[in-house]
């Protein structure tokens, strides 16, 4: 159970992907100033601007620095200020038992997929696949910092909002944890020291078509499968994926009507402006009957 953020909290802020590069800052000052006229203050890892390597700091570097994000009491959640590459670096780096003592919410996308699903697999802490820092303000619409701001000061546990559309792919009932993230990171933690347990899960799914056609994609899916992810996961939710197929049909194509769990599709998280927060832990339900077709049954936030 997470405390809610209020005024005067102190967000930190890690770069445990990619460097970050001249032509981000700006964007980055952008989002500074959304979250101090929030009320909020930030505070960035004092590793988050190295280049350490000529691509990046250094894991040990990253490591550090979302080391001490957890055990700094003044920092009530954490953003990773974009994606790109690599986050999966820091993993036999972190200080796994200092999470677990200190937890605080840990949000980002598209790479951060790695780090959110180890620590929660190292630790049972939950973490969040939603927007990174950057992302509150590199979009056109202000939805993806509208749903930080309704989870985290809120308390509110809706997934996505009232216009968005839910499509049935394949009808059913489920109820489970939410792991996943991004496609081919989520394909990279099918087994090894740090992967993720898909027994009785609910696995939401998004992935990005420049880096991913459709073919490859399929090439995931077929990992996955081969390696018995679908015959332990409840239900699966598709996000965004832009490709000239779509991804649930590849899924489907993959699947071979195999499997009798329910499949819904969103367009709310993902490389997209609209980004949800997802409970990376968090309990959820699937009802292909309802309007809203995925629910957060667990109120992590008092």
């Amino acid at each position: 159970m997470f405390e809610k953020i209020k005024k005067g909290d102190t967000v930190g802020v890690i770069a445990p992907s990619s460097k970050i590069d001249k032509d981000d800052l700006e964007v980055i000052n952008n989002s500074v100033l959304l979250m101090e006229s929030t009320g909020l203050k930030v505070k960035f890892g004092k590793n988050a601007f190295k280049n350490t390597l000529g691509y990046g700091a250094t894991p040990k570097e990253k490591a550090e620095d979302i080391n001490e994000m957890f055990k700094d009491k003044e920092v009530k959640m954490i953003f990773c200020v974009s994606g790109g590459f690599n986050s999966n670096s820091v993993f036999e780096y972190l200080d796994y038992d200092a999470i677990k003592a200190n937890p605080k919410p840990l949000i980002g996308f598209s790479d951060s997929t790695s780090i959110e699903n180890a620590i929660y697999a190292k630790t049972g802490v939950i973490t969040f696949n939603g927007p990174t820092f950057k992302a509150l303000t590199s979009w056109a619409t202000p939805y993806a910092y509208e749903e930080v701001v309704k989870r985290f000061m809120q308390g509110d546990m809706q997934l996505g909002q009232d216009d968005d559309e839910y499509i049935t792919v394949k009808a059913g009932i489920a109820e489970g944890i939410l792991v996943g993230g991004n496609l081919s990171l989520t394909n990279e933690m099918v087994c090894g020291e740090y992967s993720i347990d898909f027994q009785d899960k609910i696995l939401f799914i998004e992935e990005f078509c420049l880096e991913t056609p459709p073919e490859l994609a399929a090439n995931y899916f077929y990992h996955m499968k081969q390696n018995g992810v679908f015959d332990k996961i409840k239900g699966i939710w598709v996000g965004n994926y832009d490709g000239s197929v779509a991804l649930e049909k590849i899924l489907l194509d993959v699947l071979e009507d195999k499997y009798n769990f329910p499949i819904i599709k969103s367009n709310n998280f993902g490389h997209t402006e609209k980004k949800t927060v997802i409970p990376v832990g968090g309990k959820a339900r699937i009802d292909t009957s309802k309007e809203r077709k995925i629910e957060i049954t667990e109120n992590f936030i008092k």
